[in-house]
């Protein structure tokens, strides 16, 4: 008998509840994470509480001034930061400081390099499908928490299984067998759970499904996260995963933009 072969159902209210518990603890973190799904909020009021916290501020500061927003060292308050990278960056860094994303020795190996390649695969993409890029960083950014939940509940067994999957749907058929919940499902439960918008969730529950139009941008973003990860992979064309809107010569261009970029958004999201 392997690790595998014993079932770990998952009780997602619980993990939930629990991750609710230690917004005690942050308690900035968690305020933004709420006043940002708020419609009167604005940038004086999240640069107000964000100040409360100096090292989510600084992070938040360290990427208005990323070559990524083209800043470059002009912003110099964090109410015209919060303005540069908008609120649901601002919102979707302080999950990931509410959540322990930010501690990398806690989570699946290469987490941060995929999902850094994700978000800005899915921005670099987001106008060829309709989307806002700000938008769309947020939603590569945060499609992997389901993954870290997942290797948090389960630290010996799902580092095994990801290895013997061989492709995503494989593996996300066998995380359904071992907890009950694939790790893209528990990203969209994880993020209606704290108010982000219903199509966020959509978006991560259809991406699988290649006739949904819905789960397009997702798609082809994560296609480009595993052409870079150095990890075996079969291209998928992909024209076949956005129902032809894109051919294989854009998505070369978005590789090469990635691979070049990536490390960078990454120090300037973590610090």
């Amino acid at each position: 008998m392997t690790v595998l072969d014993t079932p770990v159902p998952l009780d997602v209210d619980r993990l939930l509840a629990r991750i609710d518990t230690l917004a005690a603890s942050r308690p900035v973190a968690a305020q933004l994470v709420a006043m940002a799904s708020a419609e009167d909020a604005g940038a004086r009021d999240l640069a107000r509480v964000l100040a409360g916290d100096v090292a989510l501020a600084g992070r938040v500061m360290k990427l208005a001034n990323s070559a990524y927003f083209g800043m470059c060292g002009r912003v110099t308050s964090l109410q015209f930061a919060v303005t540069v990278v908008g609120l649901m960056t601002v919102r979707t860094m302080a999950t990931v400081a509410l959540t322990d994303l930010g501690d990398e020795s806690a989570l699946p190996e290469d987490f941060w390099l995929t999902s850094t390649h994700v978000a800005q695969a899915a921005a670099a993409l987001a106008p060829r499908f309709g989307e806002r890029p700000p938008d769309a960083l947020c939603l590569g950014m945060l499609s992997q928490i389901g993954a870290a939940l997942l290797h948090h509940e389960d630290p010996e067994g799902r580092p095994t299984l990801v290895a013997g999957a061989e492709d995503a749907p494989a593996r996300r058929l066998a995380e359904t067998r071992r907890y009950g919940v694939h790790a893209l499902r528990l990203s969209a439960l994880a993020l209606r759970h704290w108010g982000f918008p219903q199509r966020m969730g959509t978006a991560l529950e259809l991406a699988d499904d290649l006739t949904a139009p819905e789960g397009a941008l997702l798609r082809v973003a994560t296609e480009v996260a595993a052409r870079l990860s150095g990890r075996p992979h079969r291209p998928v064309p992909v024209g076949r995963l956005c129902g032809g809107l894109l051919q294989e010569d854009a998505l070369d261009l978005v590789v090469d933009r990635v691979r070049a970029e990536a490390e960078e958004l990454r120090l300037a999201l973590l610090g």
